[in-house]
């Protein structure tokens, strides 16, 4: 561990404090430096349209890029699924197919909640406060957004209704989805200490880690994983980051790690 760890939090709740402590160099990390916000930065009208010109340069630039890797992404070959995976959910069994609940496209949030940790990771919960906005559209340009977690369907839907939240949650507790993305650690992994992830091995930070698949179905029925993305790869979901990037503190997480102000949204 990089830092200590409160002895009064439980087992679950270590386990993504811990993931927290890593991703702090690796996942949702951007600093502000707070000596740039003071009064000598005042200027005239003009001289701030100057700086603000500049600046606009940069952010069409900036569009122009964005733009640029999103075509790249929908240019990524596709693999085709071939394991049939069944999902606990509140319709009762479903596969993967089933999921695209009529559309050709599907996006899966990897939620990190595991068997008997009570409640769902604070960073993974912050994330999910977007998600039903979002979803009022999607279905719209031929997307279906569902979330799926390790933990027991009772446990998901008990912390989906104090969350209050609409999306569709389900388990993979009864498959091997979460370790085939790559979200989950394996037996073997925990021996080894190891864990796959984020396309690279590395040391095991905790038992569960957050994620993001998208899956198309074509007209026969046939399944493909065209895309996956973890640690910082998740920003994009962040509206409130894209918020407070706007402002003059930005982020404001000079912290030990830079999510440690998050909290469920019942907790603040």
């Amino acid at each position: 561990m990089s830092r200590p760890i409160p002895e009064e939090i439980r087992d679950g709740e270590i386990i993504k404090q811990t993931k927290q402590d890593k991703m702090r160099i690796e996942t949702l990390e951007t600093k502000t430096d707070n000596s740039e916000v003071n009064p000598s930065k005042v200027v005239s009208e003009a001289e701030w349209l100057v700086a603000r010109k500049d600046l606009l340069t940069r952010e069409k630039d900036l569009t122009r890029l964005r733009d640029e890797v999103s075509r790249h992404r929908r240019d990524l070959p596709w693999v085709k699924v071939e394991t049939k995976y069944v999902f606990d959910g509140p319709n009762g069994k479903e596969t993967l197919a089933d999921l695209f609940a009529g559309c050709s496209q599907l996006i899966v949030y990897h939620f990190m909640l595991a068997p008997g940790w009570g409640e769902g990771c604070k960073s993974c919960s912050y994330l999910a406060d977007h998600f039903d906005g979002a979803n009022w559209h999607l279905p719209h340009r031929d997307v279906t957004f569902v979330v799926t977690s390790r933990a027991p369907l009772p446990e998901i839907e008990a912390y989906k209704k104090r969350m209050g939240w609409r999306f569709k949650w389900l388990s993979s507790y009864g498959n091997d989805f979460n370790f085939d993305y790559h979200v989950s650690a394996t037996e073997e992994e925990k021996e080894k200490g190891k864990m796959f992830y984020n396309y690279r091995t590395d040391e095991l930070i905790g038992e569960e880690m957050p994620g993001l698949s998208v899956f198309y179905k074509d007209e026969n029925g046939s399944v493909f994983h065209t895309y996956s993305t973890y640690a910082r790869g998740l920003d994009i979901l962040v509206g409130a980051y894209n918020f407070l990037d706007l402002v003059p503190k930005g982020r404001d997480e000079g912290l030990d790690f830079t999510m440690e102000w998050v909290r469920r949204h019942d907790q603040y």
